[in-house]
């Protein structure tokens, strides 16, 4: 029995000894050629250095908002895409951990017991001695080890290719929760962004109600015609019709949260605030920066690590494959005599096996491999420029809404200064009630287009920092 841990140790020592080098290319990390040394930030853009080292996980607390936040944890915890994305990676990880099992012997028992009949009339393997007829009993007891002798690397590069994959997955799976909570903010924000603007709709009524009535009191005087009275009861009206066309949108916006979280529309709701957020100063750093932070810029290199080690596994097909097979046990015809040494049997061998033609199969299997790895490559740049893209977008758009939304406020002081003249005239008997009209849906107009640029600011903020790949630490702290 001693030499049964001798005979599962030799095939480690034999690979260990024999091992050479892998098959295929060695992995290299793609340069960075083609990232800038800089983003063409515009003024009054604050670029700020983020800590890449630091985890970048609940971003959307920097908004201040604690329903958002609330949400967001709701989502990472029941979101179905979310839970696909973790089946995947545990999938993933369960493929690497059967691809390293190749790397050590599997061992086997199998023990036997029977009874059998040996034919007396089967076929003579000599002619001088004759068959007989036999009844006899036969009990097995035996240890077998089967391992391949990775000297060619193709096992290395399965384990390479797996463990890629497995990092991939996990990308993927950090990418999932970045586009989840960005779209769950995008949609909370877009219904924040409603609520908002029902206020501002809400208020113009009110003062459209007040101003029906003052058309309708003169009316009555004689001041005023009913041409007064029958343009602003239109104005209401029309204005009245808004109301519904953003309550169908909020709810829209609210049915969205309700899937993103992991509940069923008809049972969730959220209550009306008018409550403003405000967006985070985002710090830039250095494009270099984005490619370590970004989830789906991983996963496209990692994709290109597992392509890489492909090429290894096919090219492997190259060379002779090395099996080592040893068995150690025991035969007898007898339990009482099982363990004894005449009934001890062992065996050591190796077998090799080497493709002498296969009609090019290998051949078109290493150029499916290397294809496959330049698919992976191109597919790495493009993710990285459409990042680059992406930031620059969101750079812009900030800058663009920052100066739009001040613009959009000296208009609604303005606009409200022509209401009050318009007023002030035509109940001085000098207008017609048009102006005030006029004056009235521009100040709405206004009113609406800075709820609309400040929502749409703070989705820039949220698209900027999804293009950054999520959340950063200044060393200011959160």
């Amino acid at each position: 029995m001693a030499a049964a841990p001798a005979l599962i140790a030799l095939p480690l020592a034999f690979s260990l000894l024999l091992a050479g080098c892998a098959a295929g290319p060695d992995y290299r990390k793609p340069d960075r050629d083609n990232v800038p040394p800089s983003w063409s930030v515009q003024a009054p853009w604050r670029a700020g250095e983020p800590g890449d080292a630091h985890a970048k996980g609940a971003w959307w607390e920097r908004f201040n908002d604690p329903v958002l936040s609330r949400l967001e944890q709701q989502a990472l915890a029941n979101n179905q895409t979310l839970a696909a994305a973790t089946a995947r990676l545990a999938q993933a990880r369960a493929n690497l951990a059967g691809a390293s099992s190749a790397q050590l012997p599997q061992v086997g028992v199998a023990a036997r017991a029977g009874k059998l009949q040996i034919s007396g009339n089967r076929p003579l393997t000599n002619y001088n001695s004759p068959n007989f007829q036999t009844i006899q009993n036969d009990f097995q007891l035996g240890l077998s080890v089967n391992y391949e002798a990775d000297l060619f690397g193709r096992v290395r590069r399965s384990v390479e290719s797996a463990q890629a994959s497995a990092q991939q997955s996990a990308a993927d799976l950090e990418n999932t929760r970045l586009l989840l909570s960005a779209d769950l903010a995008n949609n909370y924000i877009s219904l924040r962004q409603s609520d908002i603007e029902l206020g501002v709709v809400q208020r113009s009524i009110g003062l459209q109600r007040r101003s029906l009535e003052l058309a309708n009191a003169r009316h009555d005087l004689g001041a005023s015609s009913g041409l007064d009275v029958a343009q602003q009861q239109a104005l209401l009206d029309s204005t009245l019709t808004q109301i519904d066309i953003l309550k169908r949108q909020r709810g829209l916006y609210e049915h969205a949260i309700a899937t993103l979280t992991g509940t069923a529309a008809p049972v969730f709701s959220l209550a009306a605030t008018d409550a403003v957020l405000l967006p985070p100063t985002v710090p830039l750093g250095m494009p270099s920066d984005m490619l370590e932070r970004r989830p789906d810029i991983a996963s496209a290199e990692r994709a290109m690590a597992a392509a890489n080690a492909q090429i290894g596994i096919a090219s492997a097909a190259y060379y002779p494959s090395f099996n080592l097979n040893p068995t150690y046990g025991f035969d007898s015809t007898s339990m009482t005599t099982l363990f004894n040494a005449p009934s001890l049997l062992w065996s050591f061998g190796v077998s090799v096996a080497q493709t002498l033609f296969s009609g090019g199969r290998i051949d078109a299997g290493v150029d499916f491999a290397r294809a496959g790895y330049q698919g992976t490559l191109a597919n790495y740049r493009r993710t990285v420029l459409s990042a680059l893209q992406e930031v620059e977008d969101g750079i812009t758009g900030v800058v663009t809404l920052d100066s739009a939304i001040a613009q959009s406020q000296k208009a609604i002081v303005s606009a409200r200064q022509a209401l009050d003249i318009a007023n002030a005239r035509y109940e001085d008997g000098v207008a017609t009630y048009l102006e005030v009209i006029s004056a009235e849906q521009t100040l709405l107009s206004n009113e609406r287009q800075l709820a609309q640029l400040n929502g749409q600011r703070l989705l820039v903020s949220v698209f900027l920092i999804k293009a950054l790949g999520g959340d950063w630490d200044n060393g200011q702290g959160s």
